[in-house]
């Protein structure tokens, strides 16, 4: 194992000890977290209270319905019976009355237990709505935890940089104090020093802002000391789409057969009984011009024989929606399939890119590693040095993004499949 082996393992090991009090996240943890804490999950629980309460106002109308009604008028006639010398007393022109009464349902065809299925069936699309708006929020997820780890493999790659060139700053320092190297040799390891500082203030920056954002996402206080696990996600090897959006699809079809079930009902006669009382001056009998009690009780049927196929259209209407539904899904689950072949394709890129990383860092070690014998004998300047030694940081840093882009591609595909 080189020197420069050494150095990564154990800077690598450093920062892989466990911290007391250090918080460890991982993605499904993410995922976990943003579907209970996104203030969008709050809408299901009012999506219910709001649903029990439809029920209720529909329950209500099996109970009796009664009305209170009071009246007082003044007319400019009444009726008069044409008797000579009859000694029946004319009617009052004002005329009192006041009444209470009491309507129940009998039978209405089903309509009300065809409005409660209704009911049933909006609130399961409504919350698969909901549930379909988080799952979306996956993606935002994937894209701010692999950014992180993308950050923090970045910062173990610049700390195993420092770590290289303070040893050969040490080795040239002591080659100068020697005669074997030039004076000014140790100033370019030096300010590449300096340069590696600002990096780190640049990297630990967007680190903080996507911890920020992360946080806020997942209503978790996330902070520098955060370790985020790195996922080894494996793609399944079939390719079921297991979408929420199609069973949301499927409780939109289900909504509109519930609706056109309660159109077919709405056309059968209702029966209702009812019963009036009240008192007043006249009451029933006209010609007592006095205040009276009375009543009235009895049962009525309602049939709305013809209605100009108003119902038949209103459900032609209902059936072409469902088609609609259909239409929706199909194309869904082409775009979603397209999508998923471009992200296979992707995979397939970046698999092969690692493949040519490692190839590429192997040789720039070997390159390294003549270089770093080169400048202990004097053979080249420190400025040559640093120049490989950036040469591997950049393509050590391009396998590390290769890496992280793969996971993030992988996880990716497993929230458009659905997985």
């Amino acid at each position: 194992m080189n020197h420069i082996q050494q150095i990564v393992i154990g800077v690598s090991l450093l920062f892989a000890l466990p911290v007391m009090g250090q918080q460890i996240v991982t993605l499904q943890k993410c995922y976990d977290l943003v579907l209970v804490n996104y203030p969008l999950a709050k809408q299901t629980l009012l999506l219910q209270q709001q649903n029990q309460l439809d029920i209720e106002v529909i329950n209500n109308k099996k109970l009796p319905q009664v009305s209170l009604d009071a009246q007082a008028t003044y007319q400019s006639d009444v009726i008069e019976v044409p008797i000579p010398n009859a000694s029946m007393e004319a009617l009052n022109k004002d005329q009192y009355r006041a009444t209470l009464s009491v309507n129940q349902l009998i039978y209405n065809g089903g309509a009300t237990h065809a409005s409660l299925y209704l009911k049933e069936a909006q609130l399961k699309t409504k919350e698969k709505q909901v549930e379909v708006s988080l799952y979306q929020l996956k993606k935002q997820v994937n894209q701010l935890y692999f950014s992180i780890l993308l950050s923090q493999e970045n910062s173990l790659l610049l700390n195993s940089k420092k770590a290289l060139i303070e040893s050969k700053l040490s080795e040239v320092k002591s080659g100068i104090k020697n005669g074997a190297l030039l004076p000014a040799s140790d100033k370019v390891l030096e300010t590449e020093l300096l340069k590696i500082n600002q990096q780190f203030i640049e990297v630990n920056h967007n680190k903080m802002a996507l911890l920020q954002t992360l946080s806020s996402l997942i209503s978790k206080s996330l902070d520098a000391s955060t370790v985020f696990q790195i996922p080894l996600i494996d793609n399944p090897s079939n390719s079921t789409i297991n979408r929420p959006e199609l069973e949301f699809f499927q409780y939109k079809k289900e909504e509109i057969e519930q609706s056109e079930s309660l159109l077919s009902k709405k056309r059968a006669p209702k029966l209702m009984g009812f019963a009036t009382g009240g008192y007043g001056n006249p009451g029933l009998n006209m010609l007592d011009n006095s205040f009276q009690t009375f009543y009235t009780v009895g049962v009525k049927l309602n049939w709305n024989v013809f209605d100009w196929n108003t119902n038949k259209k209103q459900r032609q209407s209902l059936v072409i929606n469902k088609d609609m539904v259909d239409t929706e899904t199909e194309i869904f689950k082409l775009n979603t399939n397209i999508e998923l072949q471009q992200q296979q394709q992707t995979i397939n890129k970046i698999e092969a890119f690692i493949i040519s990383d490692k190839a590429i860092i192997e040789l720039r070690k070997s390159v390294l590693k003549a270089a770093d014998s080169q400048l202990k004998n004097g053979i080249i300047t420190s400025s040559a040095y640093i120049t490989e030694l950036t040469n591997l940081y950049e393509d050590e840093n391009r396998l590390i993004q290769h890496k992280i882009l793969l996971q993030l591609t992988k996880a990716n595909y497993n929230i458009i499949q659905g997985q």
